[in-house]
């Protein structure tokens, strides 16, 4: 007995088992993910464009299909009062729904990039309404289908935000990148200029400091010069002062190396000079 009924529990836990699998697995895998833009603002007369993608698990095949509907928001609209089929598409083929848009709607996406995107062309103000999104990827069956609000207004009232945005945006960019030039021009003008005033106040030291000797120079022997007397030089020889120099100003002494003898050999002995000033009494 024991073993029937062990037997028949193990059953029981294992069909158990194997049903909640193929449960939570077939849940996973029925799931899909449908998304579309939540508001479409459009001028009247123009092409208003859809755009509605959708993910998957499954590989896209034959049985794919693809869902428009649509509900008008206004009350006195003929499709006001439920959504209604304006196209559909199986097979990798679409059939337009009602007459409203039959010559209106295309399909431009593309289903094997998960692409079921339609336009209209050209839109009316009585598009104005809900549009929905729905999507069956076999066996990705389950999923929530896609809403985008359609509003279709004239010229004036289209939304300038985005437009505006942009120039600012470029606007600002250009702006930026004319500051950035011309303060990097700015920067490279200053460091130039401060290179060559350093160049030149080194250039200028130098050559004010290299003529200092020469100037010291010049002034030694133009001091010289200056104590030469400007009358005939009158020497003595032997040491003796000449008599003709009586009413003579003496003037400074310095010492000459005068040669008694002519010869080569011949002793040079340092003697005094005296330069004097003849005046006229």
């Amino acid at each position: 007995m024991e073993p029937k009924w062990s037997n028949t529990v193990c059953r029981r836990i294992l069909s158990t088992g194997f049903t909640l699998f193929v449960v939570l697995g077939a849940t996973q895998v029925s799931a899909i993910d449908i998304h579309a833009a939540s508001e479409v603002i459009v001028q009247n007369g123009t092409t208003g464009v859809l755009r509605c993608t959708f993910k998957s698990n499954e590989v896209v095949s034959s049985g794919t299909s693809v869902t428009w509907s649509f509900q008008s928001s206004q009350p006195d609209n003929q499709f006001s009062k439920a959504p209604y089929v304006i196209y559909y598409f199986s097979n990798g083929k679409g059939f337009p729904g009602q007459d409203e848009f039959k010559d209106r709607v295309q399909f431009i996406g593309d289903i094997n990039r998960r692409d079921v995107s339609i336009q209209l062309s050209p839109t009316q103000f009585s598009d104005n309404g809900t549009f929905f999104c729905d999507v069956k990827n076999p066996p990705d069956v389950k999923g929530t289908q896609a809403r985008t609000e359609l509003r279709v207004v004239l010229k004036e009232s289209l939304p300038q935000t985005n437009t505006a945005i942009i120039i600012g945006a470029v606007t600002g960019a250009l702006l930026v990148l004319v500051i950035i030039a011309v303060a990097v021009c700015f920067v490279i003008r200053v460091l130039h200029n401060r290179h060559d005033y350093e160049g030149c106040t080194s250039l200028e030291s130098v050559s004010s400091q290299a003529p200092q000797p020469r100037k010291k120079a010049e002034s030694v022997r133009e001091g010289s010069r200056c104590t030469s007397p400007s009358g005939p030089l009158q020497v003595g020889a032997g040491g003796q002062r000449n008599p003709l120099a009586a009413n003579i100003s003496a003037g400074p002494v310095i010492y000459a190396q005068l040669d008694h003898s002519g010869s080569k050999n011949s002793f040079h002995k340092m003697e005094p000079v005296v330069y004097a000033d003849i005046r006229k009494n």
